[in-house]
């Protein structure tokens, strides 16, 4: 069984292994999932934008022809050179041709499967972990570590640091699609191009005020109480290419510390002075639609708001084609109950 793990996977992407041509990039992280099967591809070719090096399949249409994968494979190039095959799965097993090319000697072509969440069982899944030729690499959405990692490599090739508010913020922002993120990142460092690091102000201007995935209006109107503020700044998300998980994912953030100040509230404290203080420092803009959340919902619903985000995380990562219609549900949901009071 070859599914590769942690350090594993940054070694083999940094150098892949020959003896095994046939690689599948699966999960959550379509973004991940995309540059990371870019980089592969680019390896492994000469001319990426060559249509007779680099041939490009629909998974789907290969269900129904599975030895085309192996005909595509074995053909030699007609001036010579690396050759490489990108599938896109779909929701159609293919994995016969997979079986058939795990006991053929590949030359000069390397295959590279993009998937979305696949299940231990999958076929496709299964096929590519017994395969000797073959390499299974799971591509989970960024944790705290990686992002800050990422983070710092990005800002490092533009000679900037990053002040530590600007840093919590920045990180709490980031996450659920690798290439998104690194893309809001790019944006960041050109926009303090000429200064020594990033502020807060900045990562206030570009990433979170301005940028294209804009998810503050949604979790506000979610946790506000406002499901037609919800149902359009949400279809404003899904054309600009929001993974949905990424929303969620801050949903999640927001309900946790609604949920903290809650408690606190119900201890005494004013409400007043926990949307000044904390950190990261809530935004000034978001202080009316919180200060509604915490009059609204109790800390017992917030408790159960949270374990309903983490369902709906578990199921868009499940179920990736559904993703975006589990996210919206579940934030309709809440904004329809938050506009009950208690």
């Amino acid at each position: 069984m070859v599914a590769l793990r942690g350090r594993e996977i940054d070694a083999f992407l940094a150098r892949p292994d020959p003896a095994r041509p046939i690689i599948l990039l699966y999960g959550p992280d379509a973004g991940l999932v995309r540059e990371r099967a870019d980089a592969l591809l680019a390896s492994a070719v000469d001319d990426p934008n060559d249509p007779f090096s680099l041939v490009r399949l629909d998974g789907d249409e290969l269900s129904a022809e599975p030895s085309r994968l192996v005909d595509e494979a074995m053909t030699i190039p007609r001036f010579g050179g690396r050759r490489a095959i990108r599938v896109r799965a779909g929701s159609r097993s293919f994995a016969g041709g997979i079986d058939t090319l795990a006991d053929m000697p590949l030359k000069d072509c390397r295959i590279v499967i993009e998937a979305g969440e696949l299940r231990a069982e999958s076929p496709l899944r299964k096929a590519c972990e017994r395969a000797k030729t073959a390499v299974a690499i799971a591509c989970y959405t960024d944790d705290a570590g990686a992002i800050a990692r990422l983070i710092d490599s990005e800002l490092r090739v533009s000679n900037l640091g990053i002040a530590a508010d600007a840093r919590a913020v920045l990180m709490s922002l980031l996450g659920g699609d690798r290439q998104a993120s690194r893309n809001e990142l790019k944006k960041l460092a050109l926009y303090a191009h000429g200064a020594r690091e990033v502020t807060l102000d900045d990562v206030m201007a570009v990433v979170a005020d301005a940028s294209e995935l804009k998810l503050d209006p949604i979790i506000d109107g979610a946790f506000a109480g406002k499901p037609d503020l919800v149902e359009t700044e949400f279809a404003k998300a899904m054309v600009a290419g929001t993974y949905p998980g990424m929303i969620i994912s801050a949903a999640q953030r927001h309900a946790a510390w609604l949920h903290k100040n809650s408690l606190a509230v119900a201890e005494g404290a004013p409400v007043s002075s926990l949307l000044d203080s904390g950190f990261p420092r809530l935004h000034f803009s978001r202080k009316p639609s919180a200060e509604a959340a915490l009059r609204n919902l109790s800390t017992a619903r917030l408790a159960g708001i949270i374990e309903q985000l983490a369902t709906a995380a578990l199921e868009t990562r499940k179920q990736a084609t559904l993703a975006a219609a589990i996210a919206q549900r579940a934030l309709m949901s809440i904004a329809v109950n938050a506009k009950r009071r208690g």
